[in-house]
């Protein structure tokens, strides 16, 4: 009591812990239940679903507690009886009981019954004792009997007769006995020692044959119920010659032990009854009377010779005993009787029998060792050692048995479980017996493990690398990621998905999130980007999910979109200003370079020249890989002064690119020559003060160009130490207007030209010095680019080559 109001007291101040105050009130109350047995009675014959109990009421426990606890009603034996209503807590039957089938050979008919609770596991006995109803009338053996009885047999003698049998017992069983009045005959009643009533005819008048040959008696059996019911048989006495001599057994009780399941036609025991007479006075006859219906089908006897041999099976777990009278009578209607007592000895001929009263269907991988799987009990009908029983379980498994009570075992976990290595296990159990010949029976338990998510996905590769050619069409699928996952149902279903970073923008490639699927989402182009690399994160369907990463690496294929680009000469230049070629050039000579770029890769990007048009065919020539333009032969006085020639540039990409490029050349005598013609065709310069002007300006320019190629170069090393480390990407032009790189420098060098063999032998500039503008850029405003400067970067260009 103490206990119990601090718990209550505990729950109040906790604030909403009235499910832990009912639930221990109901523990309280249960497990007082559980020490004691439920006893209820129940007449027989009643309908079925009939009311037994109130299992709720009996057990103080509220009717929601029996769901909730799945609580059930569980029979000894096989068949089961009884029926609880888990919502009401009533026990009623299921079928209509026969107390004389359930119990033949009892005066007391108990059922047994267990009532199971799961959750927690707990085990409450119960009993019903079937009431017997005044349902069977009482019935003799034979309808009609007939007694031989000598004229000369004295007043006072006894004539034991049939007995009738009623299978109801107590004091609806065979109360009492009465006959039909006569002059003769009086009924005497006993009762013997087994407490069945018997009756005997008792002379009371001495008998004439010659006044009266035979008498019709009507013998009544009565019961005791309520109202009585009744069984009549025919009594016919004949009446016969003197014979004073009756039959006498050698003995009055005869004992034989016998064996169960004893063969049909063996030998029990043979009764012997002498009779001195002679003729048939003394020939006897040997007949069962007083013997019960279930012994005459166990056993027959040899009227002639009295020997008792075995006619049905015995079995020692119906009946231990078995009761018999035999009557001997003499050919003159005189007869004696003596008793056949049969004891039947046990064999062990029945195998433990496994019942299985409740199973788990599954249960988790993450279950506790010693979790209960499985209740189950073993019944062995036989007695003795022949009735004890153990259990095992076959083959190494992490199960192990738990005996509790009244034969109960429980089958529990003894290790962790691991569904990924053991899915389901069948358990096979083995009861056997402690008998000289051991049987035994096996009973198979199947248990399912449920699964638990334990394992993540595993991706089958740490990168994937996938390839895409530029330019492909939208939403196109490269591939496919795979991951497995361990486990099972929902905890193994694996969806895909691309981990976005914050500081990046959002990939050109998805993953279906199903199978895993990579698709590119637009055309990609290898010149702006020729691989990236996300991450691919793959979670299950458990809870909480487990995930794993891995790494999608997409590779950018190469194809030949982009023309060769010509960096030199411009495309949109002046080719009447083209090159300065000397009539004294001889074969070889170094007139110009194309130089050209294509933003592709691979073949796409090796880049071929060749002479598509020239004035003069044989004049010149092109490098096929350089792009050089040289004297094919020596400059001949013949050939034209303006030479103009159209230059094929063709990468190797299939289907093949291809882009031209035009020079202008002129043939002069010398270069001072060249220089009067270019100054007839420009306006005349200023004397001394402007050549002052251009000198001062030359000079000036000559310095920054130096100073800009010195930090030039200095750039160039630095980006290539840059681009070393990090390896960008290049970038190609897409036009000649967007170039400033190529075989051309930045700044070029310039040379102070002295004319040879000229008649001022004077120092002069071929032009007024301008600085030499990158490929690319326009000149300025009243500028003009030098001849010169072209040559030069020529010549630069093919030394950088």
């Amino acid at each position: 009591g103490w206990l119990f109001w601090t718990v209550v007291v505990r729950g109040r101040r906790s604030g909403g812990s009235k499910r832990q105050v009912i639930l221990f009130i109901l523990c309280v109350f249960v497990c007082q239940s559980a020490s004691e047995t439920l006893r209820y009675s129940l007449a027989e014959e009643m309908e079925r679903d009939s009311f037994v109990a109130n299992i709720a009421n009996d057990l103080g426990v509220a009717p929601s507690q029996l769901a909730a606890r799945k609580a059930r009603v569980v029979s000894d034996g096989n068949e089961q009886l009884f029926r609880l209503n888990q919502n009401t807590g009533v026990l009623t039957v299921k079928e209509s009981l026969d107390r004389e089938e359930i119990c033949p050979q009892s005066d007391t008919c108990t059922l047994f019954f267990k009532i199971f609770f799961e959750n927690p596991l707990q085990l409450i006995r119960g009993e019903v004792e079937i009431r017997d109803v005044n349902d069977n009338f009482p019935v003799f053996p034979e309808k009609k009997m007939v007694l031989e009885v000598l004229e000369t047999t004295p007043p006072g003698s006894r004539f034991p007769l049939e007995s009738a049998q009623d299978k109801d017992v107590g004091s609806n069983g065979l109360q009492n006995y009465s006959l039909g009045s006569n002059p003769h005959f009086s009924l005497a009643l006993g009762t013997g020692k087994d407490g069945v009533k018997h009756a005997e005819l008792v002379l009371e008048r001495q008998l004439d044959r010659e006044e009266q040959q035979e008498l019709n008696l009507l013998l009544t059996a009565t019961d005791g119920g309520s109202p009585p019911r009744t069984g009549t048989a025919q009594i016919r006495i004949v009446v016969l010659d003197a014979n004073d001599n009756i039959p006498l057994f050698s003995r009055e009780v005869y004992e034989v032990r016998l064996a169960e399941n004893s063969p049909l036609g063996q030998l029990v025991v043979r009764v012997t009854a002498a009779d001195p007479d002679e003729g048939s006075y003394g020939k006897v006859r040997y007949a069962f009377t007083q013997t019960s219906e279930r012994a005459r089908q166990l056993f027959e006897l040899n009227p002639a010779t009295g020997e008792i041999r075995v006619a049905g099976n015995l079995d020692f777990e119906e009946a231990e005993n078995h009761k018999m009278v035999v009557r001997a009578t003499d050919g003159g209607g005189m007869s004696a009787h003596c008793k056949v007592q049969v004891e039947v000895l046990d064999r062990n001929d029945n195998a433990p029998e496994i019942a299985l009263t409740s199973l788990s269907a599954s249960i988790p991988e993450d279950a506790p060792p010693r979790t209960v799987v499985a209740l189950f009990s073993v019944r062995d009908r036989d007695s003795g050692d022949n009735g004890r029983t153990e259990c095992t379980i076959d083959g190494d498994l992490p199960f192990s048995l738990t005996p509790t009570f009244d034969n109960y075992y429980e089958l529990r976990t003894n290790a962790a479980l691991d569904r990924e290595r053991t899915a389901e296990y069948n358990i096979t159990i083995t009861a056997t017996d402690w008998g000289t010949t051991r049987l035994s029976s096996r009973e198979t338990i199947f248990v399912q493990i449920s699964d638990v998510n334990d394992n993540a996905p595993e991706f089958t590769q740490e990168v994937y690398t996938m390839l895409v050619t530029e330019n492909n069409s939208p939403v196109l699928r490269i591939g496919s990621v795979n991951a497995t996952d361990a486990d099972a149902g929902k905890n193994a279903r694996i969806s895909f998905a691309l981990l976005r970073q914050e500081d990046k923008e959002q990939p050109d490639v998805s993953v279906n999130s199903e199978n895993g699927d990579v698709y590119i989402l637009r055309p990609l182009d290898y010149e702006e980007v020729r691989v990236f690399e996300v991450a691919v994160h793959a979670a299950d369907g458990g809870s909480p999910p487990l995930s794993a990463q891995a790494v999608l690496r997409v590779v950018v294929r190469d194809e030949n979109d982009n023309t060769p680009v010509v960096l030199h000469p411009l495309p949109d230049g002046n080719a009447a200003a083209g090159e300065l070629v000397p009539r004294w050039a001889p074969a070889g000579y170094l007139v110009a370079k194309v130089v050209a770029v294509d933003a592709d890769a691979g073949q796409n990007a090796w880049l071929s020249y060749e002479l598509a048009k020239a004035t003069e065919p044989g004049l010149f020539r092109v490098g096929l890989h350089s792009g050089e333009v040289r004297t094919a032969r020596a400059v001949a006085e013949r050939d034209a002064p303006r030479q103009r020639l159209v230059v094929l540039v063709r990468d190797r990409g299939q289907p093949p690119r291809s882009a031209t490029a035009t020079l202008g050349i002129s043939l002069v005598h010398g270069f001072s020559d060249a220089h009067l013609r270019v100054s007839e065709e420009a306006p005349a310069p200023e004397p001394d003060g402007a050549l002052t002007l251009y000198l001062i300006a030359s000079l000036a320019c000559v310095s920054a160009l130096f100073l800009a190629t010195a930090v030039a170069v200095v750039v160039v090393k630095v980006r290539r130490a840059r681009r070393s480390e990090a390896e960008p990407l290049p970038t190609f032009p897409k036009a000649a207007t967007e170039s400033d790189a190529g075989s051309l420098p930045r700044s070029y060098v310039y040379d102070v030209c002295f004319a040879a063999g000229t008649v001022n032998s004077e120092f002069r500039f071929l032009r007024p010095l301008f600085p030499c503008f990158p490929a690319g850029l326009p000149p300025g405003p009243g500028e003009q680019r030098s001849s010169v400067c072209s040559q030069e970067a020529a010549n630069l260009g093919e030394e950088g080559d």
